[in-house]
């Protein structure tokens, strides 16, 4: 057994889903970083640049707390969740993650008349394909990840890349 799975531990995502009747589009991440998980709220690591995207794509000062996080999400009518209910994970590798349950999706979907699902990076893409697609059947659009992993894509990269979620006509 590797180093890094003898640590997996059996974790439940602690973060509700953001969303309210007004959402058009749903974002979903795979699972909540170690970080995320002890601030409560989701793309909490420092470094990750999914606050920053959705800053720049709709010309707004980057939210710093959970309610202006949540008030940019909600203004531009944005669900936001994760694909996995819970999971065994060594820390915050996607690499390690094993044993999925998967988040009920309809939650969202039976609340909101969302229009379009997008995944923020591969993980999520997997996840979504293996077990949210057969039950929801609808189709997702995968973006590059935010996550400071992903040290390819730079910021300007990233926000062009996801400014296909601005096309929504909201």
């Amino acid at each position: 057994m590797s180093e890094e799975m003898a640590f997996c531990r059996r974790t439940v995502h602690p973060i509700p889903p953001v969303y309210n009747s007004e959402s058009r589009i749903l974002i979903l991440g795979s699972f909540p970083s170690v970080v995320s998980r002890e601030t409560g709220f989701y793309y909490g690591h420092p470094r990750n640049r999914f606050w920053s995207v959705l800053a720049a794509l709709f010309n707004e000062p980057i939210p710093r707390t959970r309610p202006e996080k949540t008030d940019l999400l909600l203004r531009k009518h944005i669900a936001l969740w994760d694909v996995i209910r819970s999971c065994s994970i060594s820390g915050s590798a996607d690499s390690s993650i094993k044993d999925v349950t998967p988040n009920d999706l309809s939650v969202i979907l039976n609340a909101a008349d969302i229009r379009s699902i997008y995944v923020n990076g591969q993980t999520a893409f997997r996840y979504y394909r293996r077990f949210a697609l057969p039950s929801v059947d609808r189709p997702v659009t995968c973006l590059p990840s935010t996550s400071p992993a992903n040290a390819a894509w730079n910021l300007g990269r990233l926000t062009e890349a996801w400014r296909c979620i601005c096309r929504e006509g909201l």
